[in-house]
């Protein structure tokens, strides 16, 4: 599988993951069972990688709601193979692929439809990881129900959020940066984070 120019469709912040993608692939295996000998990691152990300890409610129920969207066979596990087809799927992804896993991500209560709730609370969550507090979420969810939420229901169903964001591309925009995993996928990959970045 040889990389190509198409990787970094998730915006400038994927050079790094670009980097890592380069690698050769079992130099990158051996790094993951490093990481975990067993070849799995469960949702403790992404928490632990990700340093949880003291972020907000919100946010530790977002690292669950990623791991069990990684958890492509919902064993408790995520092996290899779906860490590495989440990698490529947010990196290389089509774009119904890629919509398709953020609404996953976003329907927290699993009934098919995204209300405003659900996703203010995501997007609250990833910045709490992220760190990063550009653009208050309400008004990141405001800007997408009026925009996409035709019928002003409320809730989005999977239909009307990928056309919504295919149509238009400032919303397709948003949701890449805010869903940016970079820095999730760096830390499973490369193991604990420097503790001198704290």
């Amino acid at each position: 599988m040889h990389s190509d120019n198409s990787l970094g469709i998730m915006g400038g912040n994927c050079s790094n993951l670009d980097d890592i993608l380069e690698e050769d692939m079992h130099h990158w295996y051996t790094k993951f069972m490093r990481e975990s000998p067993s070849g799995l990691i469960t949702l403790f152990e992404l928490k632990t990688m990700l340093e949880m300890k003291g972020m907000t409610e919100e946010a530790s129920s977002y690292v669950d709601q990623v791991f069990y969207t990684f958890d492509m066979d919902g064993d408790g596990y995520i092996d290899f193979v779906e860490y590495i087809a989440a990698i490529s799927l947010l990196l290389k992804g089509e774009i119904n692929q890629k919509l398709k896993w953020y609404f996953k991500l976003f329907d927290q209560d699993g009934n098919g439809k995204i209300d405003k709730e659900e996703l203010e609370t995501i997007f609250k969550a990833i910045q709490d990881i992220t760190r990063s507090y550009d653009i208050p979420p309400e008004e990141i969810v405001t800007l997408i129900y009026e925009k996409i939420d035709v019928n002003g229901e409320g809730e989005l169903t999977l239909e009307e959020f990928i056309s919504g964001a295919r149509n238009h591309p400032d919303i397709m925009d948003m949701l890449s940066k805010m869903m940016d995993l970079t820095n999730v996928l760096e830390i499973i990959i490369r193991g604990q984070p420097q503790k001198s970045l704290k």
